[in-house]
């Protein structure tokens, strides 16, 4: 009788663990703010997200498919020297940094991989009103844009724009949220170790010669064209149609100006350049709606702007264009050169764990 009990016992517990195994195929664990640690090869992968947008009572199955990069950490000077041309006085002094492993986006998130998220029904429903009263820590999705929201610009494969930073922060969480692993823009010195790659404090990773970046970015002296007649000063590209830099990314430079984690401080190159070595530096972001870094450069840009160490740090300006009053969380308003792409830390740094988007729409 026991022996035939412990059978019976053993079959549910066996039944039991199948159930469960099915269910955490079905959908991924809740992201747990307190893990640190990526558990997975250190390789290339492919990322699938699924949700789903209501037209007419019918539901549309939308996918965020996107490659992520394996990039192993180590050191790197980050700045350029005085004498680099189109230097700006934000890129120095040089300091050096050190970085962990992480992944990075292959390519600049496109319109369908924003369309995943701006869209899911699953994902908590706002307007900025509703924005403005929700609590600290609490999430929105991006209201609509009541315009075109490529400017003209191609979408089809082609890179998001306009977003502001809190709206790529709220795209980090959706990620977070539907995938389980803990997303996050690139911090500055994450991001130009991956520009870099490994090859020195040249301007480009290729380089001094300039007239090399034509074969790895859509910049202002190759990005205008035919197709795009109403853009003839030039225009976004399809990501991934110029070659990659030695990690395997593409579109660092060029094609838009890509959000880092960074909240901008003019003090900060300054003090790390004190230092025989900074590990892992970040300056999180607050609650602030403005000053944080981009880098990488535009289609719209000279080739001294779409270099290694090249920033730019967002203002109000930025937002001149919107009618609105207060002026919108999610987007900048013809503020077409700006885009983003994802990492993925193997080992988060610990001022960075429970990070969430925490901009509210307020008067300026």
């Amino acid at each position: 009788m026991r022996s035939i009990v412990g059978i019976g016992a053993a079959a549910l517990g066996l039944l039991a663990v199948l159930l469960s195994a099915s269910r955490a195929r079905e959908a991924p664990p809740p992201y747990d703010h307190s893990i640190y640690k990526v558990k997975l090869e250190r390789k290339n992968f492919v990322e699938r997200v699924q949700s789903y947008r209501v037209i007419g009572g019918q539901k549309q199955q939308l996918q965020a498919e996107f490659e992520m990069v394996f990039v192993p950490g180590g050191e790197v000077t980050i700045g350029s020297p005085p004498d680099e041309p189109g230097r700006q006085d934000n890129e120095g002094p040089q300091y050096r940094a050190k970085v962990g492993n992480f992944w990075m986006q292959k390519c600049e998130v496109t319109w369908e991989q924003w369309d995943a998220f701006w869209y899911d029904e699953d994902f908590l429903k706002a307007d900025d009103e509703r924005a403005a009263r929700l609590p600290v820590g609490e999430v929105t999705r991006p209201t609509n844009t009541f315009v075109d929201e490529t400017y003209g610009h191609g979408r089809e494969g082609h890179p998001v724009i306009c977003m502001t930073h809190h709206a790529a922060m709220v795209y980090c969480e959706w990620l977070r949220r539907k995938t389980g692993k803990p997303y996050r823009l690139p911090t500055e010195a994450e991001w130009e170790y991956a520009a870099r790659a490994g090859k020195g404090d040249l301007p480009w990773f290729f380089g001094r010669d300039a007239s090399q970046l034509g074969e790895y970015a859509w910049y202002a002296d190759n990005s205008p064209d035919p197709d795009y007649p109403d853009k003839p000063k030039g225009c976004t590209h399809k990501v991934g149609t110029r070659k990659p830099n030695p990690f395997g990314l593409h579109d660092l430079y060029g094609n838009v100006w890509e959000w880092t984690l960074d909240q901008y401080d003019p003090q900060a190159y300054a003090r790390r350049a004190k230092l025989p070595l900074n590990l892992c530096p970040v300056i999180p972001p607050t609650d602030k709606k403005w000053s944080h870094v981009v880098r990488g450069g535009s289609w719209a840009d000279k080739a001294e702007r779409c270099r290694s160490a090249a920033r730019r740090v967002s203002e109000e300006s930025w937002q001149k264009h919107d009618p609105q009053e207060p002026r919108s969380i999610w987007w900048l308003t013809k503020m077409d050169v700006i885009g983003f792409r994802v990492v993925l830390p193997e080992q988060e740094q610990p001022e960075l764990l429970d990070l969430k988007p925490r901009v509210v729409k307020r008067s300026e």
